[in-house]
């Protein structure tokens, strides 16, 4: 839940960073343990769980902000939960999925603040 104060508080540009590489870096990581290792059906389950967890906590907080960066923030966190879906199951093709997401995500976020920032109006 830090996320929301820090996209606030900080530079458009820096906020964008901080929206994109650590997604990255952790769906990389998440990649390679799938890959080289195997989990059971029951952290399948928690990872599915935690997934929907996030999709429906990122929308309904996402509801209730009036600041745009904090809105990109709860969006941000809902995101994830869409893109943990695909490594939720566990085969190949949820790996494509996750890389898929990850790719369109990082593209959607970088002219999201890049929009954010040509207002260049303080949010």
């Amino acid at each position: 839940m830090w996320a929301p104060d820090i996209y606030e508080g900080s530079p458009t540009p820096v906020t964008a960073f901080l929206s994109i590489a650590p997604k990255i870096s952790i769906s990389a990581n998440i990649s390679r343990l799938s890959i080289y290792g195997s989990y059971g059906a029951t952290l399948q389950q928690i990872f599915f769980f935690c997934s929907i967890a996030s999709m429906i906590l990122g929308a309904m907080a996402a509801m209730a902000q009036t600041k745009v960066k904090r809105l990109l923030a709860h969006s941000s966190i809902g995101h994830v939960g869409y893109i943990r879906t695909g490594f939720s199951c566990g085969t190949i093709d949820g790996i494509q999925s996750l890389l898929i997401g990850i790719f369109i995500y990082a593209s959607m976020t970088i002219d999201a603040f890049a929009i954010v920032s040509a207002l260049k109006v303080e949010y």
